[in-house]
């Protein structure tokens, strides 16, 4: 915990400069490197929430951080007023069946896998977090779209029609590949 009580006030004062650049809210990552402890991001993410008014919706992708935010976690962070939701970027399904099965509407659940659209919002996901919709965001909103809409198959058609794209997006680390396509879009978004 000796590595949260360094990192923490550092990610506070961050969200401080993000609510003074009326930023409308903030995805929060989990501690990676130091290998956090359940208790440690509960103490962590409680301690910047508590920093900012803005809302706030939780990172779990364990695949970079090497720590997964497990849902006994969440149980104790979705009484924080400003968490709002999470970006699940695990393929653990059964881990969201059992978010959803527990929080309901007390958090939203978002997909991080653009290849796990249709999926994840089959077991409860209100939507994504996307990488694909820096460049097709009206095709990532129709496939939403269409499942919330009653017609998963329309959705499972689009999910398909795009996995090509989205897995040349995750060609190399992310995200190198999307803001390659983002600067040949004319859209400049650095090197």
């Amino acid at each position: 915990m000796q590595e949260l009580v360094q990192t923490t006030p550092i990610i506070v004062e961050l969200k401080k400069i993000a609510q003074d650049a009326a930023v409308d809210g903030l995805l929060h990552v989990t501690p990676y490197y130091n290998k956090t402890s359940q208790k440690g991001l509960v103490f962590h993410f409680t301690e910047c929430a508590k920093a900012t008014d803005l809302p706030i919706i939780l990172y779990n992708i364990s695949s970079r951080t090497v720590v997964n935010i497990k849902h006994e976690t969440y149980l104790k962070l979705c009484d924080v007023d400003n968490i709002i939701g999470i970006k699940e970027a695990n393929v653990d399904f059964s881990q969201i069946i059992k978010i959803e099965a527990l929080f309901g509407d007390r958090l939203d659940i978002y997909s991080g896998n653009d290849d796990q659209i249709t999926s994840a919002l089959s077991i409860g996901a209100k939507g994504v977090i996307s990488v694909l919709a820096n460049i097709l965001s009206n095709a990532v909103h129709a496939l939403c779209k269409s499942f919330l809409d009653g017609n998963p198959h329309q959705s499972e058609h689009l999910q398909i029609e795009y996995l090509k794209l989205i897995n040349m997006l995750f060609c190399d680390v992310t995200p190198i590949p999307i803001k390659q396509a983002m600067n040949y879009m004319g859209i400049d978004v650095g090197p």
